[in-house]
């Protein structure tokens, strides 16, 4: 049973937004109070640039996201250090970088003795077949 989820980029701006982008079973875990998230901070920053140059697309705004993750004692914002960088190493099946390095945290997880999931809806990441994944 998964007690750690790995929220990915959009999913958290649907989120937010209350998108119906959002896949059920995702939404219902972000919504869950029980459930325990790690938010590795490339899609943190990510977030950030979307909301920034696609301002008009999302009803959340910068300093509307940083206050909700403050606020949301489920959420811990996971760095990006060196064994992340070195872990994206074994996830080149995987096309773009930042999308890696988020799964590079999730494989990163269960050597701290956690289960995982991300939570996505990204194609390349799903077809990987790297970590399980929640939509």
């Amino acid at each position: 049973m998964t007690n750690l989820y790995i929220i990915d980029t959009h999913p958290l701006l649907w989120y937010l937004d209350g998108n119906a982008h959002l896949g059920y079973q995702a939404r219902s875990i972000l919504a869950n109070p029980s459930s325990r998230f790690w938010l590795p901070v490339i899609a943190l920053a990510e977030a950030f640039f979307i909301l920034e140059k696609r301002r008009n697309q999302f009803s959340t705004t910068q300093s509307e996201l940083t206050e909700t993750i403050k606020a949301d004692p489920r959420i811990r914002i996971v760095a990006l250090g060196q064994r992340v960088l070195e872990q994206t190493l074994d996830c080149k099946i995987i096309d773009e970088m930042h999308d890696r390095q988020i799964v590079a945290t999730a494989m990163l997880a269960p050597k701290a003795g956690f289960e995982i999931a991300i939570i996505t809806r990204d194609g390349n990441i799903t077809d990987s077949g790297l970590v399980p994944v929640i939509w």
